[in-house]
């Protein structure tokens, strides 16, 4: 490690630098050391320009905006200390004022102070009125167009973390590179302002110096009034000159930073495979500037020489494409059938639990030897899920079927289709969530998991449909987030006896004390799988199975009936319910039933489970009434919850399972003794 890294890593480098500064606004400084400070001024411009290029990510120079305000209190201060010496020793002639100054004024402009005037006053324009003014207002549209996007980055990001696509650390990595991106624009919109106006100053601070000088030279050092002008103009605009190329750099580069996408790969690359890849470019120029060169006059050897330097370059771009192996998939060959075997069990095949089938555009979606993700996908939601729920969710068997249509797919529980869809590949899917800001054009569609209202959109309108409140996905994610709800849907018919008998053993291994004292005696295996299918039926997570199995193993002794045995684990696992459902709030936002309501309610179905009669006009009032009370607990923010009594809280489930979506039904005795209740509406008051 070198000195400069020592100090930095010491934390001392920018105060050293600010100090630096501070001397340079109030001490006069010799000539050697204002050259070594110029020329640290360009260096580090330089080094800023490279940085910038070979950046991947504008996040990857996160320090850029800080880098910015630091070069441009070091270039004003640079100004002062010049300004100090040229108007103190400016008489003396060009070497007063240190060797870059003298440099700049004698050699890049040849000496003739006119023609240097004139050199500065243009590159303050094409700093000032083109780069700077266009970087800055790059930074302002990107900072609002990146802060505007940021709810639907952080919504797909959602999506992305419920379809088993991303896991906690990922989805939390996400979200801080937004915040990080957020941040970063909207510094970089300030210190786009510095810029600008470091410009401004270096233009004023130049024509008070010409100024200055001219009356210092002729009236304190008996100059005359051309050898003054001569003498305090041409270290003036070295001065100027001096300074406004870092500057000029230093613009370039955040103009450079600011206007780049977020693509993995440093803009050389980037710019030399979007204008420079295709032939048919390369060799159309090189036919253009073949002609201009036949026109009498013009230079015809440069526009020749340029001419059939474009001409090769697309001549051998076009034969290496040519000349490249093209990856065939080779046919799948049709399975060679003995028609004098017999038939046996082996042609027997059983049927899947879960299967995607696909249409044959679909297909580069799974092989991997093209890019396809969405097993990995598939792969990621089961995981989340088994995490979730408790077991593990069987393997997805993927097939491609000839019978689809080309782009649309079909989801299968046990053979039978539970779900289907159609995607447009090339295209994704921009979801209205409920709030978006305006229109955007796309092909009108339907999320086929929720329902939802959306676009299919080109992915170059990713990002203003992000800005707009679309949450965008891809067509991966599309079947995806399908497939992770079908399991939400179905997870009670996922669980069969074969997994029910490996949670057993896995009990039997961490607590086999529970395990014995469970199964065969006093409750069969059968019995135990249809409370847990009832849980999962109910979307109660079966993962805590150890509290579950010293329940059913204390209850199992006076019944054996399921329902009872499920009401019963719900009281135990009430804590781990309401947490899932409310979140850790000590308090609890309910919906209840007017007493007199509960009492016919009690009447019909409180002996009976739900099998009673209720009146057809009673059922639908308590229906409408549930739908409208749950709709204005969900727009207030929380999940709606119906607080019952324990004898009707089965059947209250049963009847507002189809009826009215995301309602959940808790008994009074599932409450934790902790918890505090708040009623939000009474039904049927």
């Amino acid at each position: 490690m070198n000195f400069a890294q020592k100090i930095l890593g010491a934390g001392i480098g920018i105060p050293l630098m600010l100090l630096m500064m501070l001397a340079m606004l109030i001490l006069p400084l010799p000539p050697w050391l204002l050259d070594l400070l110029f020329t640290f001024n360009i260096s580090l411009a330089v080094m800023v320009v490279l940085v910038s290029v070979y950046i991947e990510r504008p996040l990857d120079f996160a320090a850029f905006p800080t880098v910015i305000l630091v070069a441009t209190l070091l270039r004003l201060g640079l100004n002062v200390a010049s300004t100090r010496i040229v108007l103190l020793e400016g008489h003396a002639g060009g070497d007063a004022a240190g060797q870059v100054i003298k440099a700049f004024g004698d050699f890049v402009i040849g000496g003739n102070y006119v023609v240097g005037l004139i050199v500065f006053i243009i590159l303050v324009i094409i700093n000032f009125v083109v780069i700077t003014k266009g970087a800055g207002r790059i930074a302002e549209v990107s900072a609002r167009f990146t802060l505007d996007a940021l709810p639907g980055k952080q919504m797909a990001i959602d999506a992305d973390l419920n379809a088993g696509l991303l896991d906690q650390n990922q989805a939390r990595e996400r979200r801080e590179y937004l915040s990080r991106e957020a941040d970063f624009y909207g510094a970089m919109d300030g210190a786009s302002k510095f810029v600008r106006g470091d410009t401004i100053a270096g233009v004023l601070i130049t024509f008070i110096n010409i100024l200055g000088g001219f009356v210092i030279g002729m009236t304190q050092h008996d100059l005359t009034a051309s050898m003054a002008a001569r003498n305090y103009t041409l270290l003036t605009i070295g001065d100027g000159l001096a300074a406004q190329i870092p500057a000029l750099l230093l613009s370039t580069a955040t103009a450079m930073v600011i206007a780049r996408d977020s693509s993995a790969q440093n803009i050389g690359n980037e710019i030399l495979v979007q204008l420079a890849s295709n032939p048919r470019v390369l060799g159309i120029t090189a036919g253009v500037i073949g002609l201009i060169a036949l026109i009498p006059g013009m230079p015809n050897l440069a526009f020749f020489i340029l001419a059939a330097a474009l001409g090769g370059s697309a001549w051998m771009i076009s034969k290496r494409a040519s000349t490249e192996p093209t990856e065939e998939q080779p046919a799948e060959e049709a399975p060679v059938v003995d028609e004098d075997a017999e038939v046996s069990w082996d042609d027997v095949a059983p049927v899947d639990v879960l299967g995607l089938e696909i249409g044959y555009r679909l297909i580069p979606l799974v092989d991997k030897e093209q890019g396809g993700e969405l097993m990995g996908r598939i792969r990621g939601v089961r995981r989340k899920f088994s995490q979730e729920l408790g077991f593990l969710i069987p393997s997805v068997h993927i097939r491609d079927n000839l019978e689809l249509a080309p782009a649309a797919y079909r989801l299968t529980l046990h053979g039978v289709e539970v779900g289907a869809g159609e995607v447009l590949p090339g295209r994704e899917m921009a979801i209205n969530p409920g709030t978006v800001y305006g229109d955007i054009e796309g092909i009108k569609t339907v999320d086929p998991a929720y329902g939802l209202d959306a676009l299919w959109i080109d992915p170059e309108q990713r990002e203003q449909a992000q800005t707009l409140g679309f949450t965008v996905v891809d067509i991966g994610t599309v079947i995806a987030t399908h497939f992770s709800r079908l399991i939400q849907d179905h997870a009670q018919d996922l669980l069969g006896r074969e997994e029910v008998s490996r949670l057993l053993e896995k009990l039997a291994e961490a607590a086999p004390a529970v395990a014995a004292s469970l199964s065969p005696e006093p409750l069969p295996q059968v019995i135990v799988h249809k409370v847990l299918r009832n849980l999962l039926e109910e979307r109660v997570p079966i993962r805590d199975i150890r509290t579950i199995a010293e329940i059913l193993a204390e209850v199992g002794q006076q019944s054996q009936d399921a329902d009872a045995l499920t009401s019963s684990v719900r009281v135990g696992l009430g804590r781990s319910i309401v947490q899932q459902l409310c979140g850790a709030h000590e308090e609890i936002a309910v919906l209840t039933l007017e007493p007199e309501l509960e009492r016919i309610l009690l009447n019909s179905w409180g002996s009976t489970q739900g099998s009673g009669f209720l009146e057809p006009g009673l059922a639908e009032q308590l229906r409408d009434g549930l739908a409208a009370a749950a709709e204005h607990q969900e727009l207030q923010g929380g999940n709606p919850v119906l607080l019952v009594p324990p004898e009707i809280r089965k059947a209250i489930a049963n009847f507002v399972k189809h009826t009215v979506a995301g309602l959940s039904v808790l008994a009074y005795s599932e409450l934790p003794p902790q918890r505090q209740i708040k009623v939000v509406a009474t039904v049927g008051a």
